[in-house]
C-alpha cells in the first residue's frame, strides 16, 4: 500500500497531487459534428460554460446537440495537476474532474438552459461517482466564470434539489465553484461518440425535470 493508495472517491491532498507538466497536450482539428473551432479564439459574442457530469464522452454529446451551442470540447478541470493526461486523471491523483467546455451564443440559448440540460442529463446526488463510474473525476460540478453564472447556477441548483427531494432522491452534491484552468483532453476523447457511435456512454438522468424559471429565456446572461 503506497502513499497514493487511498480510495479514489477521496480528493487528493494538493501536496500529494501529481506534478504534471509545463507543456499542454497538443489539441488539433475542428469539431467533428459542428465543424467549428474547439479552441480559442472564438467569434465575438460567444460565451463559455464548464460542466462536470460524469464520463465526458456522453456528456459532451448532450451539449453539442443543443441549438445555439457553437462548439464543445472535453478536458480536465477543478484539480491541481497542470496539463494532466487521461491516465493521470483516472488515477485520482490530480484532483481534476472530467469536464465539458461549452461555447454558446447567448442570443440563441441561455446559460440557464444549459444548466437545465446539465442537471437533467445525470444524477447530481451521487457524490464522487456517476452510476458505475466511481472516482473524483466523475463528480458533479459547475465551474463558473462570472457572478451572473454563479448566481444562476446556485438558483437552478436549489430549485432542482427541491424537486429531487420531493421525488425521493438525496440532496444535490454538485459543486459550484469559480472556474480554474481548463486542460484539453487528448484528441481521441474529443467528440468521442461521434467518432465511435457504439462507444460507451454511462450517462443517465433521474427522470426529474429541471425548472429554469419564468422569463429565463429572455435573460441571455444568466
Amino acid at each position: 500500500m503506497g502513499l497514493f493508495s487511498g480510495h479514489k472517491t477521496e480528493m487528493v491532498d494538493p501536496a500529494h497531487a501529481l506534478v504534471g507538466r509545463e507543456r499542454p497536450i497538443v489539441h488539433t482539428g475542428n469539431h467533428l459534428v459542428l465543424g467549428t473551432p474547439t479552441a480559442p479564439p472564438f467569434p465575438e459574442g460567444m460565451e463559455t460554460a464548464l460542466f462536470a457530469l460524469g464520463c465526458f464522452w456522453g456528456a459532451e454529446r448532450r451539449f453539442w446537440q443543443l441549438p445555439g451551442v457553437y462548439s464543445t470540447a472535453v478536458g480536465y478541470s477543478g484539480g491541481y495537476t497542470p496539463n494532466p493526461t487521461y491516465e493521470e486523471v483516472c488515477s485520482g491523483r490530480t484532483g481534476h474532474a472530467e469536464v465539458v467546455l461549452v461555447v454558446f451564443d447567448p442570443n440563441k440559448i441561455t446559460y440557464r438552459r444549459l444548466l437545465a440540460e446539465f442537471f437533467e442529463s445525470h444524477d447530481p446526488t451521487q457524490g464522487m461517482r456517476q452510476g458505475n463510474d466511481v472516482g473524483t473525476q466523475y463528480r458533479s460540478a459547475i465551474y463558473v466564470s462570472s457572478n451572473e453564472q454563479a448566481a444562476a447556477a446556485a438558483e437552478v441548483k436549489a430549485a432542482f434539489e427541491e424537486r429531487l427531494l420531493d421525488a425521493g432522491f438525496d440532496a444535490v452534491t454538485t459543486e459550484v465553484a469559480a472556474a480554474g484552468p481548463f486542460y484539453y483532453a487528448e484528441d481521441y476523447h474529443q467528440q468521442y461518440l461521434a467518432a465511435n457511435p457504439n462507444g460507451y456512454c454511462g450517462l443517465g438522468g433521474t427522470g426529474v425535470s429541471c425548472p429554469v424559471g419564468t422569463g429565463v429565456e429572455a435573460d441571455s446572461k444568466g
